[in-house]
């Protein structure tokens, strides 16, 4: 789950459709009213089943770049070092550095 698409009320008229496919597609949604969140869609998935709602949301905001590991335990209320195992059960990457940005760190680093 690597977006976020934002839909107004409004828009939900003429864009359920689209809110559901991405839903299906495992993306979040935020439904704002007069430009204020109102609404976060969080799909209902083996996922959510499985971790609740505080974890898969970690998760995916984690995983779309939106928080950072640190924020991500926190809101999924656990511990870094247990949010870092809950990353590796879910098959998503804890570090995502290519190669290249890897070496320009250890290289500054030394």
């Amino acid at each position: 789950m690597d977006s976020l698409d934002v839909f107004t009320v409004r828009d939900l008229r003429q864009r359920s459709g689209d809110l559901l496919r991405d839903a299906e597609e495992g993306h979040l949604s935020l439904i704002t009213k007069h430009g204020r969140p109102a609404i976060l869609a969080i799909p209902f998935d083996e996922r959510l089943l499985t971790l609740g709602v505080h974890r898969s949301l970690a998760l995916s905001l984690f995983e779309g770049g939106r928080l950072t590991l640190a924020q991500a335990a926190k809101l999924a209320n656990v511990a870094l070092e247990a949010f870092i195992e809950l990353l590796g059960e879910a098959g998503i990457d804890a570090v995502s550095h290519a190669p290249e940005e890897l070496a320009e760190d250890l290289r500054a680093a030394l």
